[in-house]
């Protein structure tokens, strides 16, 4: 990202595979929307390479990124205020291994479905750390830089979301 800062923009496409998947993979369990998902990964990159400025390398690269894809989902949200998460089945049924037998995928699809659906449920604070820490993998102290808080608030912060979305996928199930 220096270097695209210092003018290199070609740059740009190797950071755009690198970390494109990550950034939908985070987007779309925050809203549950592929298609929508999609697009704002365009806006994320492009708001690097519009802000690339404000990157000053002190800091790590993922957590100015998802800084800046937590704003381009907010605007979203803003804009789009009907844009409650939901979760295309037929979309988390292709994401699933084609190795199991038919049943077993479609019991593990309805496991999914339940839990996107739990998930979706979760306040968007609750959703975002877990999403962060169980799907995107970051450890709690590059969420505290993403979240400007401190690395003990994430922990107490993913385990009441893993106790809410426990609870719900209960009650979902049941």
């Amino acid at each position: 990202m220096l270097r695209v800062k210092a003018g290199d923009v070609d740059r740009m496409g190797l950071l755009f595979e690198r970390y494109n998947r990550q950034l939908f993979g985070f987007l779309y369990h925050m809203l549950g929307r592929a298609d929508t998902s999609e697009d704002l990964v365009q806006n994320v990159f492009y708001r690097m390479l519009k802000y690339r400025h404000t990157f000053t390398g002190d800091g790590e690269f993922r957590a100015w990124m998802y800084h800046l894809a937590r704003n381009v989902l907010a605007d979203y949200i803003k804009k789009n205020r009907h844009a409650a998460h939901h979760t295309d089945v037929d979309n988390l049924a292709e994401h699933l291994s084609g190795g199991s037998s038919a049943d077993a995928a479609l019991e593990q699809a309805q496991e999914v479905a339940l839990l996107h659906q739990a998930l979706g449920r979760l306040s968007p604070e609750n959703r975002e750390v877990l999403v962060l820490s169980r799907f995107q993998e970051m450890k709690y102290a590059e969420i505290a830089r993403v979240l400007d808080t401190t690395e003990g608030a994430v922990k107490v912060r993913v385990h009441r979301a893993m106790n809410e979305l426990k609870a719900t996928y209960l009650r979902i199930e049941n």
